[in-house]
């Protein structure tokens, strides 16, 4: 692979990277908010269950967000290493180049498509097993 195109893949990974810490900031800002504070209700009286469990429920909704944002990050930071270190664009299963179409459409991608197919069919067979 092209010095350019390693320059384009970083620049890519780095800004997508920038956004998910973006996201995940304001997730941690509004996670804590309290209804009081979402609504601008003043009064001091207490809230009805379903609202509390509403509440619970949003704030669990971010928790998992912000932990799949975190995930991601980790792939795109091993993506940036790989840059690095001159792996990047190879194939972790087969050694092949993982092709460009693959690669603009899942920048942080370790395996060529064939490689992903194989490791998801063998997670179903797994899966099916339990």
């Amino acid at each position: 692979m092209k010095k350019t195109d390693m320059g384009k893949y970083e620049k890519l990974l780095t800004e997508k990277r920038s956004r998910l810490v973006e996201d995940i900031q304001g997730l941690r800002d509004a996670s804590k908010e309290t209804i009081k504070d979402a609504t601008g209700d003043l009064s001091s009286y207490s809230y009805h269950m379903a609202d509390l469990g509403t509440d619970a429920q949003e704030r669990e909704k971010k928790f998992l967000l912000a932990s799949k944002s975190g995930r991601l990050i980790y792939h795109l930071d091993e993506a940036l290493r790989r840059i690095k270190d001159g792996t990047y664009g190879h194939c972790h299963e087969c050694g092949k180049n993982i092709p460009r179409a693959r690669l603009d459409a899942v920048p942080h991608a370790r395996f060529c498509i064939s490689c992903k197919e194989a490791e998801e069919l063998k997670k179903q067979k797994e899966h099916r097993k339990r």
